[in-house]
């Protein structure tokens, strides 16, 4: 579980960093910036629901 959840944050990293290149390269004026931020944000509710599932299950000890 925590493999996961760490590759999880790599990937959310990773998608911030592309839409930091998209937002320079495109000058402001694409929607690549966009669609790298929406998926981020996806991510990002994933690995909060993996946290509140593996806690809620036992997976992740308080």
């Amino acid at each position: 579980m925590k493999f996961i959840i760490v590759l999880l944050l790599f990937f959310v990293l990773v998608s911030l960093a592309s839409a930091l290149y998209y937002v320079v390269k495109d000058k402001g004026h694409g929607t690549r910036a966009v669609r790298s931020l929406t998926f981020r944000v996806g991510l990002s509710l994933l690995v909060f629901t993996l946290l509140m599932v593996g806690t809620y299950i036992g997976l992740i000890p308080l």
